[in-house]
């Protein structure tokens, strides 16, 4: 089993995190920002991760250390998880409908942490107050934590909650694809010999 078990404390987070890539969509997530457990509980069943999450952060001021401090866990959780990459099918992508919402997310398991984020939320709505626009922040944390390129395009996309959950189902499912174990890869994906 690939886990990892990733500890986070600073002055202005608390975070305890545990990733199974190769779960079963288990999520068991408590952090003080409801709108992001549900994010995270989509993210572990659409993955078929396993993913054990207790945060705690300066929500007082703002989401936005928490966020972002719940995605470092995650990105280091994967990189950990993943260890040396072998027999992964490295590359995963999904078009993801979502209602009135479709969005395509494309994922590879590079060691190369880059992030096209091409996703506008309606700034004049708000879901449980959240802030749409830390889901930027959210993602580019997981992404140069893991060492992922992940690129996200909204097509269209009216209900700002829609639109967040068609990216986390459709980054769920295209990295749960990407680091899938393929038995006809030998070593790691790449013609360098590395990942």
């Amino acid at each position: 089993m690939r886990k990892a078990k990733i500890t986070r404390k600073t002055r202005e987070t608390e975070i305890a995190l545990e990733l199974n890539l190769d779960g079963s969509g288990k999520g068991n997530i408590k952090t003080p920002i409801p709108f992001l457990n549900h994010m995270l509980e989509l993210f572990a069943k659409h993955g078929m991760f396993d993913l054990k999450l207790v945060a705690s952060g300066d929500t007082g001021v703002d989401d936005h250390h928490t966020v972002e401090d719940i995605g470092i866990c995650l990105g280091s959780a994967v990189k950990k998880a993943l260890g040396g990459k072998r027999g992964i099918e490295r590359y995963g992508n999904l078009s993801l409908p979502m209602d009135e919402t479709l969005s395509d997310v494309c994922v590879d398991v590079s060691g190369r942490p880059y992030m096209v984020f091409n996703v506008k939320f309606d700034k004049s709505r708000k879901k449980d107050d959240f802030d749409f626009s830390l889901l930027e922040e959210f993602f580019r944390a997981v992404c140069f934590n893991a060492g992922l390129t992940l690129h996200v395009n909204l097509r269209y996309g009216r209900n700002n909650h829609h639109i967040a959950e068609c990216v986390f189902k459709g980054f769920a499912r295209a990295l749960g694809s990407a680091v899938r174990i393929n038995p006809g890869v030998k070593g790691v994906p790449s013609t360098k010999g590395v990942l």
